[in-house]
């Protein structure tokens, strides 16, 4: 099994001082020394050590608490869930801590690079509920964006596309099918070459505002990932994807009231 943990993971001095602790251990809970025989298609468990990691120069305001669930507003630059090495300056885990709410969950997701609101569930027993407001589609979601304004298109314009992401590629690609990603765009003033746009989506594809923008020859400010992927320091903070989710809007699955939430995050135009 030691040999299966030096193939499998980095750091092979680490993998034996966590092996000599005691840290790795299986289904039962029993630790691992090392010298088992190897078993395929066995759990091994083990926290994995969270390196350094920088916080994002934003706040994270909390809208709202309830019993039942808590709305923030979150900044760029914060992942919503744990992720790669992005883990305790993630929006979960920071107000599960704030708050003492272990069971807290997201109801939905915003890219790291999208600021905006976003909604979790409390307790495990609200989960399903919450999360089904947005997986039903009846969450009215607008965001804002600035991106350059072409005179030759013309405004409102509805997208829609077929979006897929491939695993282990960083871009979602717009392809040829039947489409399965829609979005409203309204420009809502312009200043010289660029505008402000509000962008009502009725589905919640992968990068489906930034995709489709940028499809339309109108990539948002500050776009790191479209059209082209470009190398951003994780410590650069000086160049926000101009994106807010705006405004959030839905029926409390629980008690039947409505719910309406307004992001104040600013939008920064170019120049």
């Amino acid at each position: 099994m030691r040999d299966f943990l030096h193939a499998r993971l980095p750091s092979p001095n680490l993998i034996d001082r966590m092996l000599d602790a005691g840290e790795f251990v299986d289904p039962s809970g029993r630790p691992w020394e090392g010298g088992e025989t190897y078993r395929p298609h066995t759990f091994v468990w083990f926290h994995r050590p969270l390196a350094p990691e920088t916080p994002a120069p934003f706040p994270l305001d909390i809208l709202e608490v309830s019993e039942r669930f808590v709305v923030v507003d979150k900044p760029h630059f914060m992942a919503t869930t744990p992720r790669g090495a992005h883990v305790r300056e993630s929006a979960l885990i920071k107000v599960r801590l704030e708050l003492n709410l272990p069971e807290l969950a997201p109801a939905h997701r915003l890219d790291r690079l999208t600021a905006g609101v976003l909604v979790f569930s409390t307790r495990r027993e609200h989960r399903a509920a919450y999360a089904g407001v947005f997986q039903s589609r009846s969450a009215i979601k607008t965001y804002e964006a600035l991106a350059p304004f072409d005179r030759a298109l013309e405004f409102p314009r509805r997208l829609s596309g077929r979006i897929e992401k491939r695993r282990g590629v960083l871009q979602a690609e717009l392809v040829p099918g039947e489409p399965n990603a829609e979005t409203l765009v309204e420009v809502v003033e312009t200043r010289g070459n660029h505008a402000r746009y509000r962008l009502t989506p009725t589905t919640g594809k992968t990068h489906q505002l930034r995709l489709q923008m940028s499809a339309l020859g109108l990539p948002i400010v500050g776009d790191s990932m479209y059209p082209t992927i470009q190398k951003v320091a994780p410590e650069d903070f000086t160049a926000p994807l101009q994106l807010v989710a705006r405004r959030l809007q839905f029926t409390d699955p629980v008690d039947g009231s409505p719910r309406d939430y307004s992001s104040t995050r600013s939008l920064v135009w170019p120049g």
